[in-house]
């Protein structure tokens, strides 16, 4: 892992008040928020958002399984640990193809003694990969909660995105749901002025997505109430402040 030059999963990092990243990356994060302070506020909002979607599953629905592909870097309120604070006995299985992210995950990767938490190696559009590694874990005949957060945005063509989305939704059983959260086009033209420089210095694209390009990897699925909205919107805690429009966008549907 080379500590000299930024890197994406610690940049997240860094926004979401985590300490696994470098002075490296504060300087990039740094530099992103100068053109754009709303960065931070749009990736606490989406974990924050992630904490009330596995939440609800777990408290509401009563799912205890749960594919995260994607993960990241961990930090706080982390899939795993949100959903064994409810059920101990939830069973969680991470997914990413990032070395970076595989070292620490391994590392702070925990899990309760009821259930358990496993990690896999793969890329997203390895569908097939991913699910036979989850299998291990996993009873994919049972309800299963798959969770894409902030990484379709990485599959560049939309279609292909929506590809692995249907792939993987019809190998898990009626009853089961799919989170999507992505940062959205159309909402934040700052935002989007310097989502475009950072895409154009190098780094690997984040492709923001218009809000119906977004809803449309639910086609087929019944959104839970109140549908697609600004991640903020989505059944936000009582007594919390009035939500503000930010652009991301993402919501919950079951699988009929």
């Amino acid at each position: 892992m080379d500590t000299s030059v930024p890197h994406s999963a610690r940049i997240w990092n860094y926004w979401l008040g985590g300490k696994d990243n470098h002075p490296v990356d504060e300087e990039a994060g740094d530099a992103y928020t100068a053109v754009f302070p709303g960065i931070v506020t749009i990736a606490r909002g989406s974990r924050d958002s992630l904490r009330r979607t596995v939440t609800y599953l777990a408290a509401e629905v009563g799912i205890r399984q749960f594919l995260d592909i994607g993960t990241g870097l961990p930090t706080a309120d982390n899939t795993h640990e949100v959903a064994q604070r409810i059920a101990p006995e939830a069973r969680i299985v991470c997914v990413d193809n990032d070395p970076m992210v595989l070292a620490h995950a391994r590392a702070l990767l925990d899990s309760t003694p009821e259930g358990a938490t496993a990690y896999v190696d793969a890329d997203v559009l390895d569908c097939d990969r991913i699910l036979e590694a989850a299998a291990e874990t996993l009873d994919l005949g049972r309800p299963t909660t798959l969770i894409l957060s902030n990484f379709l945005r990485h599959v560049a063509d939309h279609d292909r995105a929506r590809s692995v989305v249907t792939r993987l939704m019809d190998a898990l059983p009626s009853g089961s749901h799919l989170s999507v959260n992505d940062g959205s086009r159309g909402v934040d033209p700052a935002f989007e002025q310097a989502q475009d420089a950072y895409n154009e210095s190098g780094a690997v694209p984040y492709n923001l997505r218009t809000v119906a390009e977004i809803t449309a990897y639910f086609d087929g699925l019944d959104l839970v109430d109140p549908g697609v909205v600004s991640v903020p919107f989505w059944r936000p805690d009582p007594g919390s402040p009035t939500p503000e429009t930010i652009g991301e966008h993402g919501g919950l549907a079951r699988k009929p």
